[in-house]
């Protein structure tokens, strides 16, 4: 088999063969193009990538990349995530999922992940609903959103993932927008080569529960501020932001957690040969 070199990788090398299912106008179909674009753009060979998952419909990206995957249960990515990096630091680690599955039953792995700081990145896919169990309120949902399960709305102060982020530790904190394809790639290339663990924010419209979310398009806009290394400067900026500001907003300077004694590091047929019975 030939396999191309970094510097001849190209999207296409990123993409299973599986065909996504997602609904049409899902933000989701335009996340897996800027990811795969981001990984070849960084010249990362899919064999030296893993993405990890957990549940929803965000959480189906595995299945369509042509990398190392694992679709794991709900709100466990980020541990899973974690495992995996620490055991086999070499490889590039992602994990993937939406705001239910991350802020929601995985709030705690997400609040704890960003203190950890190991180094990989979080995709969240945020559209501001359960989009596959058919339209509940997320952790992001406006408390005012009316629907047939909340009527008149839930009347909870959304949850705020990126400031929890940076409260939390998370060494890098940006926000992109599914519909900016070139832009998005790029944002998560730079949370990729960050060290430490690095959030990116997608703002990823469910068109099939919530169709006014098409309007985001008209509503995003870049920063007008750049990135702070200063997270008492950052924390200002996301207490007083809208949810419409789009780039990186935060890179911090902590050291990437490492275990203790993983300076020794053991070779794939030395950690089997500890199983053999």
């Amino acid at each position: 088999m030939n396999v191309p070199s970094p510097a001849m990788l190209s999207a296409k090398n990123f993409k299973s063969d599986t065909k996504p299912i997602w609904c049409p106008g899902c933000g989701d179909y335009a996340v897996l193009t800027s990811l795969t674009r981001a990984l070849a753009n960084l010249g990362r060979p899919p064999e030296d990538v893993a993405i990890i998952s957990g549940i929803g419909c965000s959480s189906r990206i595995p299945a369509y990349m042509n990398c190392y995957g694992f679709h794991g249960v709900h709100g466990r990515a980020l541990p899973l995530a974690t495992g995996l990096k620490v055991a086999r630091p070499e490889l590039t680690v992602i994990a993937a999922g939406g705001d239910g599955d991350g802020y929601s039953i995985g709030g705690n792995h997400f609040m704890h992940a960003c203190r950890r700081n190991v180094d990989l990145t979080y995709i969240v896919m945020d559209n501001h609903v359960y989009g596959m169990t058919k339209g509940q309120s997320s952790p992001t949902t406006e408390p005012d959103w009316d629907n047939a399960l909340t009527p008149g709305g839930t009347g909870v102060r959304p949850f705020q993932p990126l400031v929890v982020a940076l409260a939390s530790g998370a060494n890098f904190v940006a926000r992109a927008f599914s519909g900016d394809i070139v832009g998005t790639a790029d944002i998560m290339a730079q949370a990729i080569k960050s060290p430490g663990f690095s959030l990116v924010e997608v703002l990823s419209p469910c068109v099939t529960f919530r169709p006014e979310q098409r309007e985001w398009k008209e509503l995003v806009r870049p920063s007008p501020v750049p990135a702070t290394d200063d997270a008492a400067r950052a924390a200002r900026r996301l207490m007083t932001d809208d949810g419409f500001n789009i780039g990186v907003l935060y890179t911090g300077q902590r050291e990437p957690y490492r275990p203790k004694g993983s300076e020794t590091e053991k070779s794939l047929d030395a950690l089997c040969q500890e199983f053999v019975i």
